[in-house]
């Protein structure tokens, strides 16, 4: 009885959102807009139509709440010029090896943008 409710118990339990930061470390002379795109649903960091910026040379941690294992990918272009993109790019459609990251709890993912 006691493992039966323990089960029960195991897939009944909500998932759990992970806190993870990504540190994104801009060595561009521009600004960039920077819009992160889960690959296992619509879910956009940091959504509402709104995109972290980074000043040229600057460094920015964000906070992102993720699924555990999920599957994160980043876009990058040079703010008030989106022909300019690395990454995904900011419509999540150009194709990049180098660019995404798995969720992991409590972790940091660390985005270099190059000249």
């Amino acid at each position: 009885m006691i493992r039966a409710t323990l089960a029960f118990l195991l897939f009944t339990t909500p998932a759990f959102a992970a806190d993870m930061s990504v540190f994104v470390r801009n060595q561009r002379s521009d600004g960039v807009a920077v819009e992160l795109f889960s690959r296992d649903s619509d879910k956009v960091w940091p959504g509402d139509d709104k995109v972290f910026l980074i000043r040229p040379q600057a460094r920015k941690s964000v906070p992102i709440s993720c699924e555990p294992g999920e599957h994160i990918c980043w876009g990058a272009w040079v703010n008030g010029n989106d022909s300019v993109t690395a990454g995904v790019g900011p419509d999540s459609d150009r194709p990049c090896d180098t660019c995404c990251f798995i969720c992991v709890e409590h972790s940091t993912e660390t985005v270099d943008l190059a000249e």
